[in-house]
């Protein structure tokens, strides 16, 4: 069976995150190091990972090592430091589907990079990153970003599993 996950804003070779996100790494090296054993010891080579932004800051060919060593089906949706490369330079470097844009998964959540506006109305639920350790008020947002989950892809059933108390089935 293929495992989904989603997961952002490894922000991979951007050594300043490390201090205005108070990650607990000593250098860049050591940080990219985690993050690729942290997300291969969770995803298998036949899974499917949403990355939700904010991949890299390397330049293509240190990206594309990066990606090539990254288990599973890559599907980027494009942040805002991601945005200064084109929907094709993310292929080219590895990542097999991308989206400029934010999209519906399962006809019920929205996934994308910064957090969209959901009013208490609306039944469907936002997965997010982009606000790194801060976090959105309501059952109606999940922030993925990789500081809250201890570098690791979140895998989707356990977004299920937190929202179900709050679904009326």
């Amino acid at each position: 069976m293929t495992n989904v996950f989603v997961i952002s804003d490894h922000h991979f070779g951007h050594k300043q995150i490390i201090d205005f996100e108070s990650r607990p790494f000593a250098d860049v090296d050591e940080m990219n190091a985690a993050m690729i054993d942290k997300w291969n010891a969770v995803v298998g080579k036949d899974d499917k990972v949403y990355h939700l932004g904010d991949f890299s800051f390397l330049n293509r060919e240190k990206t594309q090592a990066i990606v090539s060593r990254l288990n599973g089906y890559k599907f980027l949706i494009m942040g805002n430091h991601d945005r200064g490369r084109t929907r094709s330079w993310w292929l080219d470097v590895g990542f097999h589907e991308v989206s400029e844009y934010p999209i519906v998964y399962n006809g019920f959540y929205f996934l994308s990079h910064e957090p969209m506006y959901m009013n208490k109305h609306m039944p469907y639920v936002n997965i997010h990153g982009h606000i790194h350790g801060q976090k959105y008020e309501g059952a109606q947002y999940i922030n993925v970003s990789v500081e809250l989950w201890n570098y690791e892809p979140l895998l989707f059933d356990t977004i299920k599993e937190m929202l179900a108390p709050n679904e009326e089935q």
